[in-house]
């Protein structure tokens, strides 16, 4: 009898261990999707009102622009709830698809909106053929292609020009001289880089596509080997935020000081060039940083799943616990992001990574979303392990459109993997 009640007990922990590493259904990753989005928009009914947080700032801000990129995708899985597609329609046409600040400005947080912007393009491109299908909205405009995607084209244009404009010594502006140096923090690789993938997906031409890889690449490239003697640590396979962390910096407990939401900006804007590549290829183009991109990559899987916590979240401090450790919803998503593409374009071992990436979402649905759709430990911003804290549960951010972003591009790679 013993044996057998021990055997049960194995049985039963077995079982439970697989459903574990089992995906949600697409209807369950879908409705913890809705529930947190449903929540944002009640609480922000007018996509277009300033934020504020000490002081106003315009709605196409990047944190907003995180957001944006997120509902994208979720309107691309789900287009029947009309009220996305014309909260999306609504942000765009009154910021008149531009970048804050204007087509002249060079700051990658200021064109981070321009991917939804595209994207959002893109989609209403794509369904054009589709305009009788009841779930799509019928009157859509799908022929403002120079109103909805211009303002990008000459913003990305003026920086382009300036890609090898030597620096005036008596300029004391943050940007000066040569384009290619403005990405002086990683976040900007998120808020940029996709930027111009896009558009060398979007190309008319060969020649206009290698154009826009080129200065896509070599923006990456010289914040990453560069900037402060190279911000990619390709030792350890992680990024040092800015030039104020890289060593002798330190954390704590000696290590180096890896922020988990910044690197996830630079796991999650490689996914997305990749992405934006392959896209370009089938259309005949030849992207020669496909390889870089794709090694970085692969080499940030490596060591992002060698410093996961055992609850399946990670912390601020990568390599740090002891740094204000604990729970942190926005790197965590991120990081299954991009581990849920890799898994599902053949890059990552469905082994090893299907556990993980089916054990985080469901961990993170668990315990950070609220019923009412609020999202829980989410750090504020910052640039490092002790900004915005504490980090908890109830604790609501100084802005909460990035963290929900963030939440929701997990989610479509999750359903897409589901999917499959």
């Amino acid at each position: 009898m013993k044996k057998i009640t021990t055997a049960l007990f194995v049985l039963s922990l077995l079982f439970i261990s697989a459903n574990a590493q089992k995906l949600p259904s697409r209807a369950d990753v879908l409705k913890a999707m809705h529930c947190a989005n449903d929540y944002f928009i009640r609480k922000y009914p007018d996509a277009t009102k300033p934020t504020f947080v000490k002081k106003e700032r315009p709605s196409n801000l990047w944190t907003r622009g995180v957001y944006f990129e997120g509902l994208m995708e979720l309107i691309k899985l789900d287009p029947s709830k009309q009220q996305n597609i014309y909260y999306m329609e609504s942000w765009g046409s009154f910021h008149k698809w531009t970048p804050r600040n204007g087509v002249k400005t060079r700051d990658a947080d200021d064109y981070c909106c321009s991917q939804a912007f595209l994207d959002f393009y893109n989609w209403k491109r794509r369904i054009s053929s589709a305009r009788n299908n009841a779930s799509i909205p019928l009157n859509l405009n799908y022929s403002d292609k120079e109103g909805m995607i211009g303002p990008t084209k000459t913003c990305i244009a003026n920086l382009m020009t300036l890609a090898d404009t030597a620096p005036d010594p008596n300029s004391k502006a943050k940007f000066n001289g040569s384009s290619i140096h403005d990405w002086t923090w990683i976040d900007a690789i998120q808020m940029g880089l996709p930027v111009l993938t896009t558009l060398e997906a979007m190309a008319d031409s060969k020649a206009e596509a290698e154009a826009y890889s080129d200065q896509a690449y070599r923006m990456y490239i010289w914040t990453r080997d560069t900037l402060a003697g190279g911000l990619f640590n390709e030792a350890e396979g992680l990024w040092w935020r800015d030039k104020d962390f890289v060593p002798p910096y330190k954390e704590p407990n000696g290590s180096n000081c890896y922020w988990s939401r910044g690197n996830g900006w630079v796991y999650a804007a490689l996914v997305r060039a990749m992405e934006d590549a392959m896209e370009s290829k089938n259309k005949g183009n030849h992207n020669d940083h496909f390889d870089t991109y794709k090694a970085d990559f692969l080499s940030m899987t490596q060591a992002l799943l060698k410093c996961q916590r055992k609850d399946c979240f990670w912390n601020v401090s990568l390599h740090d616990q002891s740094n204000y450790g604990g729970k942190e919803l926005t790197g965590t998503a991120l990081f299954i992001y991009g581990m849920a593409w890799g898994v599902r374009h053949n890059m990552l071992d469905r082994q090893t990574y299907m556990p993980v990436i089916a054990k985080t979402w469901k961990r993170m649905v668990k315990k950070c979303l609220h019923k009412n759709g609020f999202l829980g430990y989410v750090q504020g911003t910052g640039k490092e392990p002790k900004d915005s804290q504490p980090v908890g549960y109830d604790i609501e951010p100084d802005f909460d459109d990035y963290g929900l972003g963030c939440f929701l591009l997990a989610g479509s790679e999750i359903y897409r993997l589901a999917q499959e």
